[in-house]
């Protein structure tokens, strides 16, 4: 396993971390628990959660297993969890602003069982709360110990760009992470956000680096999803939705992932880990599993280091069609003879 830093942050954190998203729905309690043991067993740190992950069973089950291990299995843990989104039904039960936010670490610290995390996230934008108000918010926390570092969730460019220069006029403490979607899918965060973040010194934590499973090798081209799997419990699941992702051009970055993967002798999912935890600004890839057989393959990422040809071959396969001029060939031929003189 390898190490980096959070960001511009000091404190080191494990290259793959592990999302606990299927934490009591779709992984049981005593499931969870063994993927927390052996996370920690492979020398993995960085550890996601949110209170509205399971309505907050998520963050309980994380709690009952910090209070159950001894403090030499814990204490390497980074902890991270977020909040913004709705738990409950007033007016005021989401978004960014103080009273909410400030409820909502709370409520999280009380089901953790712990007196501070290590990072909080807001998890979305909003449009309603003034930033200024947000950004205070956090720094207090920071002031009160109740957290150690602040990050960011499914922001776009300008927004991560705005956050930071705010957050500098007032003096407060500056984010440190952003949570992206990002995988060979879904690359057009190499747009805006990858060169925001690495403006702003800001680590990637990617969710999603499978694509929902896309990139593990469970579906194909010629057959259905089985029932066993997400697509096949559920064909409209959201964005990974089989009528929206099941495109060409998912099934050209399938059979590039296969061929890397026979060549390699990895695992498809070792592979498509490998790549979105080697691309510019990325910190730690958060690892999504149901099972325990799950985690162990994508554990296998940990320790593949794909080649020039190899990462070419996804490269090309992945690439995001683009309009023209400054996102295309003329803005990449600029770039070019500018890095040149």
């Amino acid at each position: 396993m390898q190490y980096r830093t959070l960001g511009r942050s000091g404190a080191a954190v494990s290259s793959l971390g592990l999302g606990t998203m299927t934490f009591g729905s779709e992984s049981s309690e005593e499931v969870s628990h063994a993927q927390l043991d052996r996370f920690v067993a492979a020398g993995g740190t960085f550890v996601d959660t949110a209170d509205v992950y399971t309505a907050g069973v998520s963050e309980e089950i994380i709690g009952r297993w910090l209070a159950a291990r001894p403090a030499d299995v814990t204490e390497p843990v980074v902890l991270a969890t977020k909040g913004r989104f709705p738990m409950g039904t007033t007016p005021n039960s989401s978004g960014l602003s103080r009273r909410h936010l400030t409820r909502a670490l709370d409520a999280s610290l009380t089901r953790l069982g712990v007196d501070r995390v290590d990072l909080y996230q807001t998890h979305a934008w909003d449009d309603f709360t003034p930033l200024e108000e947000t950004l205070r918010t956090l720094d207090s926390f920071i002031t009160a110990g109740k957290i150690h570092y602040y990050g960011l969730s499914n922001v776009t460019g300008w927004q991560l760009t705005k956050i930071v220069h705010v957050a500098r006029a007032l003096g407060v403490a500056e984010p440190v992470t952003l949570q992206p979607q990002y995988s060979l899918i879904v690359r057009e965060i190499e747009w805006e956000v990858v060169p925001a973040a690495l403006d702003a010194g800001v680590g990637l934590l990617p969710w999603s680096p499978l694509g929902g499973g896309w990139l593990s090798g469970k579906y194909t081209r010629q057959a259905a999803p089985a029932a066993d799997t997400r697509m096949g419990d559920d064909p409209g699941r959201g964005m990974e939705a089989v009528a929206r992702r099941g495109t060409e051009r998912t099934w050209a970055i399938v059979d590039a992932v296969q061929s890397v993967a026979e060549a390699t002798g990895a695992s498809m999912a070792a592979v498509a880990l490998a790549w979105v935890t080697n691309r510019p600004a990325v910190t730690s890839t958060i690892l999504g599993a149901r099972t325990l057989e799950q985690l162990d393959a994508n554990l296998a990422a940990a320790d593949l280091v794909l080649d020039a040809e190899h990462l070419a071959a996804l490269d090309a396969a992945s690439e995001v069609p683009v309009a023209d001029y400054p996102y295309g060939e003329m803005g990449i031929d600029q770039r070019s003879r500018d890095l040149a003189r």
